[in-house]
């Protein structure tokens, strides 16, 4: 999937909070990780330098949450609770931008999105190194029938 560098408009599922991104690499620094926010978020992030989120509706209903050391800035509307953006740990001058909020982007467009090792944070690692991939989930699209054929979807 290819997005130009062309600044994106997103928003959160309400639209209570409305943005203007310009994403470093388009959608090629699509990821995940497994710490324990993102396990439990789920959401697909791709990069942007911090002066190139712009906030053009809604910063007020922004709700910031913060944990562990407190380094990391997560971002959810406090109407809906829809995560937008973060900015990271790992790079303190990039935001993490949920792509699910952009504008004609969806987290099943990806087939596979590395999923970066995040129990154990780069800046916590003794050997200094980088993030490391955990896995790769990946989106499979299937038919409604071949569902309903395995009864993989739990109806009957």
């Amino acid at each position: 999937m290819d997005i130009s560098k062309n600044p994106l408009h997103g928003r959160c599922h309400c639209g209570a909070v409305q943005f203007v991104v310009r994403l470093t690499d388009g959608l090629n620094t699509a990821r995940r990780c497994n710490c324990s926010l993102c396990r439990m978020r789920g959401a697909v992030a791709v990069t942007a330098a911090l002066e190139n989120l712009h906030i053009t509706a809604g910063a007020e209903w922004l709700t910031l949450y913060q944990f562990n050391t407190m380094q990391a800035r997560h971002y959810f509307c406090s109407k809906c609770g829809i995560y937008t953006h973060h900015q990271r740990r790992s790079h303190p001058d990039q935001y993490g931008i949920n792509a699910a909020c952009l504008e004609g982007v969806s987290p099943f467009d990806f087939i596979e999105i590395p999923v970066e090792e995040g129990r154990l944070h780069p800046n916590d690692r003794q050997d200094g190194c980088a993030a490391e991939v955990a896995g790769y989930l990946r989106f499979v699209p299937g038919s409604r029938q071949s569902a309903r054929d395995s009864n993989l979807n739990g109806c009957s």
